[in-house]
């Protein structure tokens, strides 16, 4: 359930009603807003009797939240969540780009690449230094050699970086490298590093599994969030139908629907969503009509040669037009970019 308190309550009838929530068998989370403070109050307690808390001094209201999905939703939290990363916000009106190669394979790779898109306009920098491949004979990454190296171009462009995690032992690494941490379409529930990510201040990108449902991607989020790390950021990827003609099916109507749903800032990778480089453009422009608070898209100097995913990654020259385009998209519902 979600306690709302008045505007006027004092720290010590806050901490009176979170104390007694305690002791009643609740994992109680505060989120603190500009007017009013909230308690969210999570456990499986249906015989309670909302009046216990409703009469209680500094009250405002007592809402039960249906929803499976708690902390994500928008019962506990009705005003849209805005993550910063150093001097990029996501989740508020300026729609942020990510943008870099599939796979980090060397400095003058990374830091050519990146020299372009920050032109072109993006605010963080992406590329994997750990990568999941569906045959084990393919490139797995660069591993540590990738991270320094993505540290090392992030702080000269001045530019956030993300990367994605395998499992829970990389984290420890990773942590000292990049500023975001992904977590791809098959770790999706993968509950166990889910948890561990519930445990840190990073903020993470989470994506939508292969076959994954809307409330199944927000039962995701909640593992983090009930940790304590409320700095979510939702990717819709693409999920795998029936249909062959693209590499996955994108769900664009995914973006407004989640946004109804939950606070949370959701975000589009039109790369993996459909594989295809031709295909990349017009699903990136949808996105942004559609109201995603950004977009993650794989970019390479010469994909031809690229060590993975070529295939979906945009020449600098097309991620540059993109842009253009997306702008004038932003612009006409009330956007920035």
């Amino acid at each position: 359930m979600v306690i709302v308190m008045k505007d006027n309550a004092t720290d010590d009838q806050i901490k009176a009603v979170s104390g007694r929530l305690e002791q009643a068998g609740f994992q109680v989370h505060v989120v603190k807003g500009v007017n009013q403070t909230i308690l969210g109050a999570l456990g499986d307690k249906r015989g309670i009797d909302l009046r216990t808390w409703e009469i209680m001094d500094g009250v405002y209201e007592v809402l039960r939240i249906t929803e499976p999905y708690k902390l994500a939703s928008r019962t506990f939290h009705a005003e849209n969540t805005v993550i910063h990363i150093r001097d990029v916000t996501i989740g508020a009106e300026e729609i942020v780009i990510m943008a870099g190669p599939c796979s980090i394979e060397s400095d003058e790779q990374l830091m050519t690449i990146g020299k372009e898109i920050k032109h072109a306009g993006a605010k963080i920098l992406r590329g994997g230094a750990f990568k999941p491949r569906t045959s084990p004979y393919s490139f797995q990454g660069l591993g540590e050699q990738g991270l320094s190296i993505m540290q090392s171009v992030g702080k000269e462009l001045n530019m956030p970086t993300i990367t994605e995690v395998m499992e829970a032992s990389q984290l420890d690494l990773i942590l000292k490298y990049v500023d975001i941490v992904q977590v791809g379409a098959r770790n999706m529930q993968n509950f166990s590093l889910l948890k561990e990510l519930g445990k840190i201040d990073r903020p993470i990108l989470l994506k939508r599994g292969l076959s994954a449902t809307i409330e199944e991607l927000l039962m995701a989020a909640e593992y983090i969030m009930s940790g304590g790390n409320y700095n979510v950021i939702l990717c819709e990827r693409g999920i795998r139908t029936f249909e062959q003609a693209t590499r996955n099916t994108m769900d664009i109507s995914a973006i407004p629907v989640v946004q109804s749903m939950s606070h949370l800032p959701i975000v589009s990778d039109p790369s993996h969503g459909t594989g295809r480089r031709d295909k990349v453009v017009p699903m990136a422009r949808a996105s942004v009509a559609a109201g995603a608070n950004g977009l993650i898209i794989e970019v390479h100097h010469d994909p031809d040669h690229a060590w993975s995913d070529g295939a979906q990654s945009l020449y600098p020259k097309q991620f540059s037009r993109m842009m253009e385009e997306l702008r004038m998209i932003a612009w006409a519902i009330g956007r920035t970019l």
